[in-house]
């Protein structure tokens, strides 16, 4: 058990769109990243996802329905199989929720997918 200071947390992570793992609890992770430009088209068949935009500004465009524009304090929970595109203009910091072991990229297989975590310094 470990406090995070989140100012620390996100000046310790360098890349863009890389997820770190911030903490676990009943089976959930808490993901931190850095998000800048567009991320890739993706899916998670049977998770929801949890977006807090902590920094910075974060549009999520949806294929099926208006794109959400998340500010600083802000959230919005994408759910299970909604195909959806996180894009960062300019740089965002995001807090994410969601079950342990879930892909950043759902069910697409890019240079941005992530399969083993780094944990946050902070």
């Amino acid at each position: 058990m470990e406090k995070v200071t989140l100012a620390d947390a996100f000046a310790s992570i360098d890349g863009r769109w890389d997820p770190h793992l911030a903490g676990e609890l009943n089976g959930q992770a808490v993901k931190l990243a850095k998000a800048e430009g567009e991320f890739v088209w993706h899916r998670h068949e049977n998770v929801d996802e949890l977006f807090l935009v902590t920094d910075g500004r974060l549009r999520i465009e949806f294929r099926e329905r208006d794109d959400a524009v998340l500010e600083a304090g802000e959230l919005l929970v994408v759910p299970c199989g909604t195909e959806h595109r996180p894009v960062a203009e300019p740089e965002a910091h995001l807090l994410l929720f969601e079950p342990a072991g879930t892909r950043n990229t759902g069910d697409v297989e890019s240079e941005l997918t992530k399969e083993e975590l780094k944990r946050v310094d902070g």
